[in-house]
């Protein structure tokens, strides 16, 4: 049905930058909200940056100022640009699709982020 597919994981030194891209791909109607949600060993999977259809963007305290979410409405993308890494962003990053119609929501297969110091 509705497919999202995401790259630009990866093992990255503390302080490089990294971006996320996540395409939804398959029979879409129309996206709301899309997220990026992150789960690293041992932790509840947690919203790291949300964006809306109209491009309001919220962001957990943790990555704020560091990183960027942006969505191209028209291709169905949603990128998230992680900049200043640290050791502590190391998880599982999951992109997210709010829809207007059924299925009404999807998830990623979810990509490694490693952050090494």
């Amino acid at each position: 049905q509705v497919q999202l597919v995401e790259s630009g994981g990866g093992l990255v030194q503390a302080g490089d930058s990294l971006r996320l891209s996540c395409a939804a791909s398959g029979i879409i109607f129309s996206i709301n909200a899309m997220g990026w949600y992150r789960q690293a060993p041992g932790k509840q999977r947690e919203l790291v940056a949300a964006i809306s259809s109209g491009g309001s963007t919220n962001y957990a305290n943790s990555v704020k100022g560091r990183f960027t979410i942006s969505r191209d409405n028209a291709k169905n993308t949603v990128y998230l640009q992680m900049n200043s890494l640290k050791p502590e962003d190391t998880a599982v990053y999951y992109c997210h699709a709010d829809f207007q119609a059924p299925p009404y929501d999807t998830w990623g297969q979810g990509t490694q982020v490693t952050v090494s110091s």
